[in-house]
């Protein structure tokens, strides 16, 4: 087990918590999410893949973010509400965090250490960035926002680190 799991972090609902109990050593698709996003509609593919691999060790972990034009300014409650009720999420959440920059949550800083596809590490470029955790908490994928979440490439990550 890695330290990323021991990392401090708090539920959307203000629990403290840490990176392994939320994702309970599950293979993980961390994901920073914004509620007013062009690409908020990929929360339904998110939890397309809740739904579908969840019985296979596997979780979601929303990550709300709103250092990308400020599309994610609600509160926890307001966030909690948006999701659930538009796109019926179930997987966990987290408070909100900064993943760039100087204020960056240092989850967010061990994840952007990580290369994406092509070599490239650094700064999380936009909401729905995609980081792929294995049950262990080491980062085996990374994905930019576009990719979407149901594409070939990530259910192929996600289908190698299930047990």
């Amino acid at each position: 087990m890695t330290d990323l799991l021991q990392l401090p972090l708090s539920t959307l609902a203000g629990s403290p918590t840490t990176l392994g109990e939320l994702t309970g050593g599950r293979t993980a698709l961390v994901v920073n999410v914004a509620s007013r996003c062009g690409l908020t509609p990929q929360y339904r593919g998110l939890e397309a893949l809740q739904q579908e691999y969840a019985d296979r060790g596997f979780t979601v972990l929303g990550v709300p973010c709103n250092q990308f034009a400020g599309q994610e300014p609600g509160t926890a409650a307001e966030i909690e509400t948006f999701c659930s009720a538009t796109y019926g999420v179930t997987f966990p959440m987290t408070d909100k965090l900064e993943v760039n920059g100087p204020d960056a949550d240092p989850l967010y800083r061990a994840l952007t250490a990580v290369p994406d596809a092509t070599g490239q590490a650094g700064d999380v470029q936009w909401n729905f960035e995609k980081f792929l955790l294995s049950g262990s908490g080491d980062v085996v994928a990374r994905f930019r926002p576009r990719t979407e979440p149901d594409s070939a490439e990530v259910r192929a990550a996600i289908e190698a680190h299930l047990g």
